[in-house]
């Protein structure tokens, strides 16, 4: 398991230090002190910090089996983290992941702890140290009904600091702590208008190790928690524990066990604890299934939980169906990228004229399940780090993904194909949770998945995993590549056009006797000319483009131009207004700079997302436009590096180096 650097430490070389220097560990990344609790306001009371030595007589990281009794929400509104938390308890296996045993409060204590989750696709291992928030010598955040059993204190710590503070915690989905507990695939279900096998498939899903959360809308924030007459909880986060059958006067009645994070604030409805239900059933099937029930624990019939609950996540180790009886195994891929402002945020399919600019990914089904003529494909898009970021004013972006049929040995696909092609598939809705994921049933064929946000011009990270009962192909469009016409050579002096023989008599003024000019006389040329060109709208080129310019068109490096190489230039000059004009439809000498893509591929040029969104980052301003100049100066560098390229024979050796260009063209 990778672990997560703490000075480069793990957390038994950690632990081995802190023992041979007799000293209690003190985590310098994730300080006891205010900054580990809030970012966005002073804390209300005051907190001491205290190990749990300082807390009772015979501290215990775990007190026999860690189980869903040991959690207990405190002043934290992390009962999203606490449900999941309850259900990870129901599985041992993935327990011992989360919370390694190789840790305890005795002669190998060194007031350090540590904590494995799923981060993104990698596991990784947080380390902190033991002091926790009290008030009045007692815990105030997650606790264990024993008041000598600290692991599950100790897992919220660790997860705060992995999100950046204890306010981070506050708000969730109960979907995103279940798969950062096991690395496994979400699905959510309406109560509502769930399948009508929907009891099977819990029962299939608890069965097979799945965790499983539901949850009560809220109309608004004011419905926040309120307890209902029944006794349930509203936007409350709930773990489900348990699904029985039963015999009831003749009947089969089925029922659900859930779980109060808060260990208490139960149903009062039919089948609650003390209900007369239960007098009418088996003694032995009573006997069975209460001894297992805990405070905060309640049995309600399966009807009354869809009518009572609006949501059900369940969070399945791989992405089986639990629809089906056989289990499969499940060909991963995955991608990561990024929707940056100007270049490849480009909004869902409501904002045509971006839309197109999102990454696209490439998706190839070649092989059919078994026994099948289509191909099942589990497809889920996540936003990375937001948790973290709400500290600097960010929270979920609302973000969702389609699935188009493509045409073959396509990189790109433009706005066009967009605007006149509808999805093959698409996440069910909009929304701003980590993470979306639907399950789809396609035929084999080519496709491209467009992870978008809602709305353009939000920037966020992202991770798509790809499913698969057959290995299927996936693959981010990337391909760097021009195809630039050679150079047309310059017309001899009694050849020349009207244009030419001006442009020479200027071009002469300015270069003297040396019959060239530098780059701050081509400066001068240029601002000349292009200020009578009244379709151009521009403030002048920088000396910064004109030493570009001369970089690319100074065959015999001198440094500067002679006539006949800005004969050239000027050519290839006339056909990039006009491309720029093409884009540049209100006259105001900007394009935008969603637009670069096509213009660049119009000029011969093909860039990946990579490398656009430097160049978006790099190039445009704030209301993502590009000027004449900054169009030139980019186009020109672009032009001048595939040259080099193309020069030490890149088509052949391989891919052009990105690096290389990145550090040429200062992005």
């Amino acid at each position: 398991v990778p672990t997560k650097p703490n000075d480069g430490r793990s957390f038994k070389e950690i632990r081995q230090d802190c023992l041979q220097r007799q000293v209690l560990f003190e985590d310098p990344d994730f300080p006891a002190d205010d900054s580990a609790l809030f970012y966005s306001k002073s804390p209300p009371l005051a907190f001491e910090w205290k190990r749990p030595g300082e807390l009772c007589d015979n501290p215990r990281f775990v007190v026999g089996d860690a189980n869903r009794t040991d959690i207990c929400q405190g002043q934290l509104g992390d009962c999203w983290l606490l449900a999941a938390t309850a259900s990870l308890t129901l599985q041992k296996k993935n327990l011992a992941r989360v919370v390694p045993r190789d840790q305890e409060f005795d002669n190998s204590y060194a007031g350090v702890f540590h904590f494995q989750f799923w981060q993104h696709n990698k596991w990784l291992d947080v380390v902190v140290d033991d002091r926790l928030p009290t008030v009045r010598n007692k815990l105030v955040m997650l606790h264990s009904a024993s008041n000598n059993e600290f692991w599950s204190a100790l897992l919220e710590k660790a997860y705060a600091k992995l999100h950046g503070s204890y306010e981070s915690l506050k708000g969730g989905s109960t979907m995103e702590a279940m798969e950062d507990f096991t690395g496994g695939v979400g699905e959510m279900y309406e109560t509502k208008s769930a399948p009508k096998k929907l009891f099977t498939i819990m029962k299939k899903a608890l069965d097979r190790s799945s965790m499983m959360g539901c949850s009560i809308d809220i109309s608004s924030s004011a419905e926040s928690e309120a307890q209902t007459s029944s006794g349930l909880v509203k936007g409350h986060a709930y773990s489900i524990t348990g699904l029985e059958e039963v015999n009831c006067r003749g009947r089969k009645v089925q029922l659900i066990r859930i779980r109060n994070p808060w260990g208490t604030v139960e149903w009062n409805g039919p089948w609650s604890d003390s209900s007369k239900e239960w007098s009418q059933v088996d003694k032995a099937d009573k006997d069975r299934i209460l001894k297992h029930s805990d405070d905060g624990e309640f049995w309600m019939e399966f009807e009354d939980f869809k009518s009572n609950y609006d949501k059900v996540e369940i969070c399945n180790l791989t992405p089986d169906s639990l629809v089906e009886n056989t289990p499969h195994h499940w060909e991963v891929s995955w991608f990561e990228g990024n929707w940056i402002r100007g270049s490849t945020a480009g909004g869902c399919r409501n904002y045509i004229d971006t839309f197109w600019t999102n990454p696209q990914f490439k998706l190839t089904l070649e092989d059919t399940d078994d026994d099948d003529d289509v191909c099942s494909v589990v497809i889920a898009l996540m936003q990375k780090n937001r948790r973290l970021l709400r500290k600097e004013g960010m929270d979920m972006e609302t973000i969702g993904f389609a699935v188009y049929e493509a045409p073959d040995d396509v990189d790109q696909l433009g706005k066009d194909f967009f605007r006149y092609n509808g999805s093959k598939a698409r996440s069910r809705t909009y929304v701003n949770v980590r993470e979306v994921s639907e399950r789809f049933t396609l035929p084999p064929g080519n496709y491209l998945v467009v992870p978008t946000t809602f709305q353009p011009h939000h920037e966020a990270d992202f991770l798509i995993r790809v499913f698969s009962e057959k290995k299927a192909t996936a693959e981010m469009g990337s391909e760097v590549d021009a195809d630039l016409p050679d150079p047309p050579m310059p017309s001899s002096p009694d050849e020349e056009t009207e244009e030419e023989k001006g442009l020479r008599r200027l071009f002469d003024q300015l270069s003297g006797s040396d019959q060239a000019i530098s780059a701050r006389e081509l400066q001068q040329m240029l601002n000349g000319v292009l200020s009578r060109r009244k379709e151009v709208k521009f403030d002048g080129l920088t000396l910064n483009t004109c030493h570009s310019i001369i970089n690319l068109m100074d065959v015999d490096n001198t440094g500067q131009l002679e006539f006949q190489e800005f004969k050239v230039f000027w050519e290839k000059m006339k056909k990039w207004i006009m491309l720029f004009l093409s884009f540049d439809t209100d006259r105001s000498g900007k394009m935008s700079s969603y637009e670069l893509r096509i213009a660049l591929k119009a000029a011969g040029m093909q860039l990946n997302s990579k490398l656009l969104q430097l160049l978006g980052l790099r190039f445009a301003d704030e209301n993502f436009d590009i000027d004449f100049d900054d169009y030139l100066t980019c186009i020109v560098r672009l032009e001048n590096m595939f040259r080099v390229f193309q020069g030490l024979d890149t088509k052949k050796s391989g891919k052009v180096n990105m690096n290389i260009m990145q550090v040429n063209m200062n992005l």
